[in-house]
C-alpha cells in the first residue's frame, strides 16, 4: 500500500504560480499528477519515473514541472503561468508499473490521493 496526501491547492489569478505537494509513504516506479475538471475525464498532467524521466501533457508543457524530494518523501507539481483552463481537482497517483513515454490513463495507477482543488480566475 502507498499513502498519498496532497496539499498546496487554492485559488490563483491567471498568469500566477502555484505549487502542489504530495507527501508519500514511499515512492513507486511511476509517480504522476492527474487533474479532472467538471464534466471531463481525469487526465494525466505529468509523470516521473524512478530514473527521473518525465512526461507532460501538451497542454502544460513548458509551464508545469514535476519533481520529487526523496528526503522529504514528497512529489511536487510546480504550476507557472496558469490559465483558467487549468482549473480542476488535482490528484497525486502512484503505480509499480513502468511509466514509459506515453501518457497513462488513470487505471494504470493503483494508488491515489484524495485530490485538491485548483481554481484559476481570469
Amino acid at each position: 500500500q502507498v499513502q498519498l496526501v496532497e496539499s498546496g491547492g487554492g485559488s490563483v489569478q491567471a498568469g500566477g504560480s502555484l505549487r502542489l505537494s504530495c507527501v508519500v509513504s514511499r515512492f513507486t516506479a511511476c509517480m504522476g499528477w492527474f487533474r479532472q475538471a467538471p464534466g471531463k475525464e481525469r487526465e494525466e498532467v505529468a509523470h516521473l519515473d524512478r530514473d527521473g524521466d518525465t512526461r507532460y501533457a501538451d497542454s502544460v508543457k513548458g509551464r508545469f514541472t514535476i519533481s520529487k524530494d526523496n528526503a522529504k518523501a514528497s512529489l511536487y507539481l510546480q504550476m507557472n503561468t496558469v490559465k483558467p483552463e487549468d482549473t480542476a481537482m488535482y490528484y497525486c497517483a502512484a503505480t509499480e508499473r513502468w511509466c514509459g513515454l506515453n501518457p497513462r490513463p488513470s487505471p494504470w495507477y493503483s494508488y491515489w490521493g484524495q485530490g485538491i482543488q485548483v481554481t484559476v480566475s481570469s
